[in-house]
């Protein structure tokens, strides 16, 4: 290497092989949770695919909205099996494991995920009953007040 290029790759930085463009591309990775690469190191494509196939056989969407609501439910499902074998797998402690040594993390990220599978699954079967023909209810909301609360023992009065 002549002085030219060696002051070029001073300059440019970072990795130049193709390995450690792929080692430096993966230095963030904690979890792979929030990653935007939908398959993750050790995942199968194959269970992904499949996984859609039989969500899109059960659910039978018909309407774009249905189509997205069950690809929600797939990416959902997905970062679920995916949080749930993050303990299993050695893989991601080699990225710090931080959500291996945080319970309350761990547990925030499993609420999260499973709250956006099951209000994309409630969703989609209100729409369909609603296609369908079938008395469809609104949304509850309930707003709650712990600003008067006064303690009982432990029980909701």
């Amino acid at each position: 290497m002549n002085q030219e290029e060696n002051i070029e790759q001073v300059i440019r930085g970072g990795p130049q092989t193709e390995e450690g463009k792929t080692v430096s591309r993966n230095n963030a990775i904690k979890h792979g949770l929030f990653a935007k690469q939908v398959i993750m190191y050790g995942e199968e494509e194959e269970e992904l695919i499949m996984l859609g196939k039989k969500m899109r056989e059960q659910y039978k969407p018909k309407t774009e909205i249905e189509f997205i609501l069950v690809d929600r439910i797939v990416a959902g499902v997905w970062r679920l099996k995916r949080l749930l074998g993050i303990e299993k797998v050695e893989v991601f402690s080699e990225y710090g494991g931080g959500i291996l040594n945080d319970a309350d993390l761990f547990f925030r990220y499993e609420t999260m995920l499973e709250r956006s599978v099951f209000k994309a699954m409630h969703e989609l079967e209100r729409i369909q009953d609603k296609r369908d023909g079938k008395s469809v209810t609104p949304p509850v909301v309930v707003d709650v007040d712990v600003n008067n609360y006064k303690d009982v023992g432990g029980f909701v009065s």
